[in-house]
């Protein structure tokens, strides 16, 4: 009787066990920054949390978003695409350009954008694969040469984006309504979806498995029958694909197909990723932490803009950010690992 009570006092309770396997979690840290630092901003000045202004944040927080979605599977995959903010800039000078000139259909231009960003993800995955240069070199030449492409296409200009015929594609991707007061766009719809459908993809299917398997272990994969390269090229195809459809929206919403648009936006897009938890050396990805990543950055830009705080101190803060995050993710891992 004595060493049962002894044993069932040693034993950790289910409670016990629930919470280290919460705070185990990549997602965790993440969490705990969003709250801390949506409580200081508030605090400082109530107007951070109104309808208004949070409408107004989580508008400009689809477009890094919808990258940084695409960037969490190519990373926890084990590579990166430092394209996709030329890609942003190159899709919608392709659609309007050809829409413009009256060579295409809106409808057709649009899937012709599309079709050239998937042309520049499968470029850079066969390269990365076939070729086995890092995808850091491959991306950065393919960076350079689409932001060149897109420069030599406008001669620097922004292309003009209404026409008419083409309000329907504003309804449809940046159109808005009202819930309870709070604006939302149509754009936030999509990357709500795109977020539960690319979650689902990484967790609950062959190839999400897959994926991880090619980040974590790629020779073990490849003897386990894991198709590696084809992986990593449908990733990056899919980072151009996404990359490309936020830059379409962005388009719309800024009345300008910008050549120079999506400048930066690559690393912020990383810190986002590496932010919400996905690990830098693959293997291991996380997209509600991506999520989490995406509204802790866009936020904290609004925020310390809304505090006072200088907005060219915006980099001084996420480089602050990455480090503590790193930290703490690293932390939090050792510690869940050996159990103390």
């Amino acid at each position: 009787m004595i060493t049962s009570n002894t044993e069932a006092l040693t034993r950790p309770s289910r409670k016990t066990n629930l919470l280290r396997s919460f705070v185990g979690k990549p997602e965790f840290g993440p969490m705990i920054l969003l709250v801390v630092m949506l409580v200081v901003f508030t605090a400082i000045n109530p107007a951070f949390m109104s309808l208004a202004n949070v409408g107004n944040a989580l508008t400009f927080t689809v477009e890094l978003g919808l990258m940084a979605l695409a960037m969490t599977l190519l990373m926890t995959s084990g590579e990166f695409d430092l394209s996709i903010g030329s890609v942003f800039g190159f899709a919608p000078v392709v659609m309007w350009s050809l829409f413009n000139a009256g060579w295409l259909p809106l409808p057709l231009a649009f899937l012709a954008a599309i079709a050239v960003a998937l042309a520049v993800g499968w470029f850079n995955g066969i390269f990365v694969t076939r070729l086995a240069i890092p995808s850091f070199l491959v991306t950065l030449g393919t960076m350079l040469v689409v932001r060149g492409a897109a420069l030599s296409m406008t001669a620097g200009f922004p292309q003009r984006t209404w026409e008419a015929g083409s309000q329907w594609l504003a309804t449809v991707l940046v159109g808005d309504f009202y819930i309870g007061g709070l604006r939302v766009f149509m754009s936030l719809i999509w990357f709500i979806l795109l977020a539960f459908a690319l979650h689902y993809l990484l967790n609950q299917t062959r190839f999400g498995n897959w994926i991880q398997a090619t980040g974590g272990n790629p020779s073990a994969a490849r003897n386990r029958g894991v198709p590696t390269r084809r992986v990593k090229v449908s990733l990056f195809m899919l980072s151009s694909a996404l990359a490309s459809f936020a830059g379409v929206i962005s388009s719309i919403r800024v009345s300008a197909a910008n050549p120079n648009a999506g400048m930066g936006y690559e690393l912020e897009v990383i810190a986002m990723v590496v932010i919400g938890g996905t690990v830098l050396t693959g293997g291991r990805g996380t997209i509600l932490g991506t999520v989490i990543g995406v509204l802790i950055l866009r936020l904290m830009r609004n925020g310390i803009v809304m505090i006072g705080v200088p907005g060219l101190a915006y980099n001084i803060f996420i480089g602050a950010i990455i480090l503590a995050m790193m930290a703490l993710h690293a932390g939090l891992e050792r510690r869940h690992n050996t159990g103390v």
